[in-house]
């Protein structure tokens, strides 16, 4: 119980907000974006993990206030940091991480608690974040100030794992910061990991969604051999995935995207040469398989045209989702968005379907026309895409009335479809 502050109310801290109000904590939800903010004061949730009745009811206890004023994090005893990580021109940008520890560094007191959360390179907590903390407060850690580092791992719209369930990795610069790190999440998560540094921890996030990153990159490369060799991918993946030892399925389609994969492998390479000297020879393969995914997608697309005598130039297309995963609005990174931009650059009359987004992310997905799905929409289409596969999509209804259906998700089935 105490007073709780959460630097970033997106798909990671805003799920994190309302776990901390559930425990009975006060809950400030800082956000430097006012139009969030104002959003979530009116019960308005953007983040599909947290309905607007979860939002509404952490409202109405009175424990838990959105804000995009630091001074509203004034006496806290915990602090978790969750701000975006982006790549800027290819290199890790943790300035957001830099700007709260800055405006955090004045409100913090002696025996609070810090714990950073946001995928960061080997190295960050304790030689950028600690550094920026002490500085500024004129305190020092472990002396005053307790420090940890736990990285996040949510998977937004999993309706099978969430925050609470998830085994959740804890560190600390020293003992007393792990206790405190571990006394914080303990209260609403069923399993802590704690590893025996910053460093560690910060690796382990790192290596997590390389893992993933590197065999969705074999999957998609393999789809694309499959496909000149004759061979159903996903037959065979399918076929694989009976052995019982020494093999993990993972499926092809359009490229990564989201907050994670695009992004976390890059940290690593990007550290481990800086640091190391070397190249992460792995992770920049698969950044080029994952990578040229959309522009795949496409050519195969204007095959498929071609062969029905139309060009890409002037045909109507239907895009079946904009998000980077199934049943989320998530557009970062998407694969999809880079779809319908290759499209529209080569001169298609581009129409997309994405009930999960709002106006405000989808208006920035330039020449794209959003529509419903509709019978009208599949029929007036020379070429239907699916490129994310959110169930409540009427796979049926496609089915019944595109004539021509390009599937990158294996969702659909009949003589009109093509799969990747």
């Amino acid at each position: 119980m105490g007073k709780t502050v959460i630097i970033g109310q997106g798909y990671v801290g805003l799920p994190l907000a309302m776990r901390a109000v559930e425990a009975g904590d006060d809950v400030v939800g800082l956000d430097v974006d006012t139009d969030r903010v104002k959003a979530l004061g009116a019960g308005i949730s953007f983040v599909e993990d947290v309905p607007d009745d979860r939002l509404a009811w952490a409202l109405e206890t009175g424990r838990y206030r959105p804000s995009d004023d630091y001074a509203d994090a004034a006496g806290f005893d915990t602090c978790a940091i969750t701000v975006p990580t982006p790549l800027t021109d290819g290199v890790p940008d943790i300035s957001h991480i830099e700007q709260a520890a800055l405006q955090l560094a004045p409100h913090l007191r002696a025996g609070c608690t810090v714990i950073l959360e946001s995928t960061t390179y080997p190295g960050t907590t304790e030689t950028v974040l600690r550094p920026l903390l002490e500085h500024a407060s004129g305190l020092s850690t472990p002396d005053d100030f307790f420090l940890g580092y736990s990285p996040e791992r949510i998977d937004p719209g999993n309706p099978t794992w969430h925050l609470d369930n998830t085994p959740k990795l804890v560190s600390g610069i020293d003992e007393a910061s792990l206790a405190a790190t571990m006394r914080f999440y303990q209260r609403f998560v069923e399993r802590l990991v704690p590893v025996s540094a910053p460093r560690t921890a910060e690796l382990t996030k790192l290596f997590e969604n390389t893992f993933r990153h590197i065999n969705i990159a074999l999957v998609n490369e393999l789809a694309i051999v499959a496909n000149q060799l004759g061979v159903d991918v996903r037959e065979a993946i399918g076929a694989a995935a009976t052995k019982p030892f020494g093999f993990m399925a993972f499926d092809p389609g359009p490229g990564v995207g989201g907050h994670c994969l695009p992004i976390d492998p890059s940290y690593l390479s990007w550290q481990v040469k800086r640091e190391v000297g070397q190249r992460f020879r792995f992770i920049e393969l698969a950044n080029d398989v994952n990578e040229g995914m959309p522009r795949y997608v496409v050519q195969r697309l204007a095959a498929g045209l071609n062969i029905r005598c139309k060009p890409v130039n002037g045909s109507r297309i239907l895009l079946l989702g904009l998000a980077y995963k199934s049943n989320v609005g998530d557009l970062r990174e998407s694969p999809a968005r880079a779809v319908a931009e290759l499209l529209v650059a080569q001169g298609a009359d581009v129409h997309a379907v994405e009930p999960h987004a709002s106006q405000r992310d989808t208006g920035h997905v330039g020449g794209v026309t959003l529509v419903d799905l509709t019978p009208a929409e599949l029929t007036a289409a020379d070429a239907v895409v699916l490129l994310t596969d959110h169930d409540d999509f009427d796979y049926a209804m496609v089915e019944r009335h595109a004539r021509y259906i390009f599937d990158t998700r294996a969702r659909c089935h009949g003589d009109a479809v093509e799969r990747l």
